[in-house]
């Protein structure tokens, strides 16, 4: 199964990735492959300077903004 880890620390949380989960949650429905992706949160990643951060398959996303993400979540989820 694919998985999400998406960072709910406070500073990821306040830079945006309280919006970047519902624009995963969006793409998933609407790509039809929300049972095959686990989401979780996190409450720290450790590098808050960074954030916000996401990792997807363990791929490391630092800075991630809502305009970015559905093109990470098609690579990382659909073009395999």
């Amino acid at each position: 199964m694919k998985k999400i880890l998406i960072c709910m620390g406070s500073s990821c949380f306040a830079r945006e990735n309280r919006e970047n989960l519902h624009v995963i949650e969006d793409f998933l429905k609407s790509h039809g492959i929300q049972d095959s992706v686990k989401i979780e949160g996190s409450l720290c990643l450790g590098q808050c300077h960074q954030g916000p951060n996401i990792i997807i398959n363990g791929n490391s996303y630092h800075e991630v903004r809502r305009e970015e993400l559905p093109e990470i979540l098609r690579k990382e989820l659909i073009e395999l």
